[in-house]
């Protein structure tokens, strides 16, 4: 008895194995730049609180929370009496001795105009005596001399009382210009531009001046340049310098905005094992606030046009990495590679390969070297932001 084996009577035939199909890549020279990504809040440049530097009165305010303020603007002025009155007796003070330097003055020019005439009688007196004896009485010449010692004696004191007067008149002057200096603080200006972020003063409230414990006035934050601290790893401290560019991106705005490294601490926590770096970014149209939420992304280091293979080709092992490479035969064949820059996608190669050989970048592991393949060139997810 027969027995159909197929269709139409025919024996069944077994096909033979084809090849696998593995993903290449063909590999090439490409730019790679290593970043650093790390989520930080932005910070006022500068932000303090304004405190009275003088005991007073709120007479007027003339900012509130919101307001944008230039440097030197006026922000509220205080009623202080006690300084007023004190202002008004230090320029009186200093009128008075002005006048008593003028008194000083007078004083001394009358002692020199004596003095000049005594002197001159006793020369005439005693140049009469040398040149013709006993035509003058000596005791008219002993007169003569003591009036002209006299009146020299005078003049040194009107020189002595000016020299009083004198320094009396700087004192008065000195002490008009503290009041008046400390009259000015009662006039609270903004140290520099920025924007009033708190007001804790009314119209009439009383104000301590001088003590860190005492309620400020106003609280004012620099915006137009923020500050944006990011802790760096240990492992990226060595590439970190000032200047370095940084890309903020702002998703609550949808913008990214440039910055750039103005200072780091120069050590590495102990804790944390990272340091403390502060980016400053331009604020000129005030579109970012302080406490805004960011990511800054430096570029850490560059490679121009270098020999790279996508990560998905590295075959990490204790002994060395290793790629599979794809023969002019189709055949597979294990080669080791010596890395240079590795980011997120790709890495460098600085030996083993050379450029337009093909790796495998997909299904690695269930391969084996002179294994027949079927190379078909894929393409691969990249990881964003990251060359």
């Amino acid at each position: 008895m027969s027995v159909a084996c197929g269709q139409g009577g025919a024996p069944p035939t077994v096909a033979a194995d084809a090849p696998p199909v593995v993903g290449v890549v063909t590999v090439g020279r490409k730019d790679l730049t290593r970043k650093l990504t790390l989520a930080a809040e932005f910070k006022p440049y500068q932000d303090v609180a304004i405190n009275a530097k003088v005991t007073g009165y709120v007479r007027t305010m003339y900012v509130d929370v919101g307001d944008h303020v230039k440097n030197g603007e006026l922000l509220a002025v205080l009623e202080v009496p006690e300084l007023q009155d004190q202002l008004r007796q230090a320029k009186a003070a200093v009128l008075q001795t002005q006048q008593g330097v003028d008194r000083a003055q007078y004083m001394l020019k009358q002692a020199q105009a004596t003095y000049q005439a005594s002197h001159l009688e006793y020369t005439r007196l005693d140049g009469v005596t040398k040149t013709q004896p006993g035509l003058v009485a000596q005791q008219e010449v002993d007169d003569a001399r003591g009036k002209d010692q006299a009146a020299e004696a005078q003049v040194d004191a009107a020189q002595a009382a000016l020299a009083g007067a004198r320094e009396a008149l700087a004192a008065a002057r000195a002490e008009r210009e503290r009041v008046q200096t400390m009259f000015a603080y009662a006039r609270i200006t903004a140290p520099f531009a920025g924007v009033i972020t708190n007001r804790y003063a009314d119209t009439g409230a009383m104000i301590q001046g001088g003590t860190a414990q005492a309620m400020p006035v106003v609280r004012l934050a620099e915006d137009d340049v923020l500050r944006l601290g990011i802790p760096v790893p240990e492992s990226s401290v060595p590439l970190i310098h000032l200047g370095m560019p940084a890309q903020v991106q702002v998703t609550s705005l949808h913008q990214t905005f440039t910055g750039k490294v103005a200072r780091f601490a120069d050590m590495v926590a102990f804790d944390t094992r990272t340091m403390y770096t502060e980016i400053d970014v331009p604020n000129p149209q005030r579109l970012l606030v302080p406490g805004m939420y960011a990511y800054a992304t430096l570029d850490l280091d560059q490679r121009h046009q270098v020999l790279a293979v996508p990560v998905q080709a590295l075959n990490r092992q204790s002994s060395g990495t290793t790629v599979m490479v794809v023969n002019a035969r189709h055949q597979l064949a294990s080669v080791p590679v010596r890395l240079g820059l590795e980011t997120p996608n790709s890495a460098e190669v600085l030996a083993g390969l050379r450029s337009g050989e093909q790796v495998v970048v997909s299904g690695a592991s269930l391969l084996h070297p002179g294994q027949a393949v079927q190379p078909k060139t894929v393409a691969l997810p990249t990881v964003t932001g990251a060359s």
